[in-house]
């Protein structure tokens, strides 16, 4: 049985092999006799307790440990970080700019319903365009579907309106289509005041109890924009300008030794070049926060921060749920035992560099660097917060694998070679050759390399099977 210890504080090592009748591969072992109540240590921190004696060699998992995760807690702010070194290498890629000076990597004409009454018609609107043959150069028609806009309270209404007003104004959308239905909480006229001002050619609005015949009127707005995306073309832009989002969803164990760890390198490369990248789902740093916190670059980073994550659980806690039970049945199966274990694997992503900036659900990025995002660790949810606060894709982790695309551009990079293999309609790059001799720097450049093509205009799979998923997060009351 081949083993690995990741740190050397540990007391248990992952399974690497398959020749362990008694246990699975990505679960872990023992490496010295662990007593009851006392510590069990992965990545060099506790990822629970020990609800029996566990001897050394034996299979360590839920069934003999616990999560030590209860509620809400106060933090010494003790910083420990260092500045990341630049890269000066006048590295780019051939993006669309956009006349306010942000840069998009997509071209497409994007349908934001006001409220979910109008899905339909934007479905339908959009297939009649996409039937008739769109410009080379616009690269799809999307309708972003959601049932909120109406019969929601207080800060629901309101996160629902700031999701989709900052989606309005999304780069990669080179012309975008807002549709409401007329009686709706979220009138036309309030989202408008909410979007603020934006080009007339590049965004119009249409309320569909006002016209005849509202099939015809969305078409003939959709025409009108997409004369004007037509006329966008690509140019090199430097990467200072990208912005990538940071998710994982069906983990294993091997997600924190390898596509976590491979993706918080490519964060670290691009923050190096003056880009940024945004690290969300809050529930998954429970456990491992203080890494996060350490890591803020100021006293006022830190103090936001630990408001973030507290916020959070006291919000499990106000509806009578457990803070530390978070790891899915799929997770447990691949070798996750507690939620601490899965976070400590969750916070690789963000890599080494200092925390700049912690932003609120629904807000856009405001800062280079590393930004920590208020959100859910809901995939759909959390690559759709990732997509409204202006990321312009999203680098997606995954042990167990899954199919899902968002608003804007999915990589999905998996954390083992026998998902790559098997799920090659999914995946898009494979980090399990970091368990079979691959060095992280070899991989961590040929992975960014990658990148550059995806924000150039290479479609990820999720974007060639034409998965678009998108999700609010809905706290409050329906009416």
């Amino acid at each position: 049985m081949k083993t690995l210890k990741i740190n050397e504080r540990d007391n248990v090592a992952v399974v690497i092999s398959d020749d362990s009748d008694k246990i699975p591969r990505g679960h872990k072992t023992a490496l010295v006799p662990i007593e009851k109540g006392e510590a069990v240590i992965k990545y060099g921190f506790p990822i629970g307790y020990a609800t029996e004696t566990i001897e050394a060699g034996d299979w360590v998992h839920d069934h003999n440990v616990k999560t030590g995760l209860s509620g809400v807690q106060e933090y010494p702010y003790e910083p420990d970080f260092r500045l990341p070194g630049r890269i000066a290498d006048g590295k780019t890629f051939m993006g669309y700019p956009r006349a306010n000076g942000d840069v998009g990597i997509r071209n497409e004409l994007w349908i934001v319903p006001t409220v979910g009454c109008v899905n339909g018609l934007a479905e339908k609107a959009a297939a009649r365009l996409c039937a008739e043959g769109l410009p080379d150069n616009v690269d799809d028609v999307v309708v972003l579907a959601h049932p909120y806009g109406c019969s929601q309270l207080g800060d629901d209404h309101e996160a629902s309106r700031t999701i989709l007003s900052a989606l309005v104004k999304h780069p990669n959308a080179g012309g975008v289509l807002v549709v409401g239905l007329g009686c709706e909480n979220n009138t036309m006229k309030e989202f408008r005041e909410l979007v603020g001002e934006v080009d007339g050619d590049r965004v119009k609005f249409l309320v569909t109890q006002a016209v005849e015949d509202e099939l015809e009127a969305c078409g003939r707005l959709l025409h009108e924009l997409c004369e004007t995306a037509a006329k966008d073309r690509r140019g090199p832009v430097p990467v200072s300008k990208l912005r990538i989002g940071l998710k994982c969803g069906g983990s294993d164990a091997f997600s924190g030794l390898t596509a976590n760890a491979l993706v918080g390198a490519v964060s670290d490369r691009l923050i190096a070049r003056g880009g940024s990248a945004v690290l969300t789902e809050i529930p998954e740093a429970f456990g491992a926060e203080t890494i996060l916190f350490n890591r803020c670059v100021s006293k006022a980073v830190f103090d936001e921060a630990v408001n973030v994550v507290n916020d959070f659980k006291e919000y499990f806690l106000s509806h009578g749920e457990p803070v530390g039970e978070n790891p899915s049945p799929g997770n447990k199966a691949g070798g996750i035992t507690t939620l601490e274990d899965k976070s400590l694997g969750c916070v690789q992503k963000g890599g080494t560099a200092p925390l700049n900036d912690v932003l609120r659900y629904g807000a856009r990025v405001r800062k280079n660097g590393l930004t920590l995002l208020e959100g859910p660790g809901n995939d759909i949810v959390a690559v759709t917060a990732l997509a409204a606060a202006g990321c312009h894709m999203v680098l997606f982790t995954t042990g167990r694998g899954t199919p899902l695309g968002g608003p804007v551009p999915v990589v999905k990079i998996a954390s083992n070679s026998a998902l790559a293999e098997r799920k090659k309609n999914w995946i898009d790059f494979n980090a399990g050759v970091l368990m079979e001799g691959r060095t992280m720097d070899g991989l961590g450049d040929a992975f960014f390399d990658d990148l550059v093509d995806v924000a150039s205009g290479r479609k990820t799979r999720s974007e060639e099977n034409g998965y678009r998923d998108f999700a609010i997060w809905k706290q409050g009351v329906t009416l």
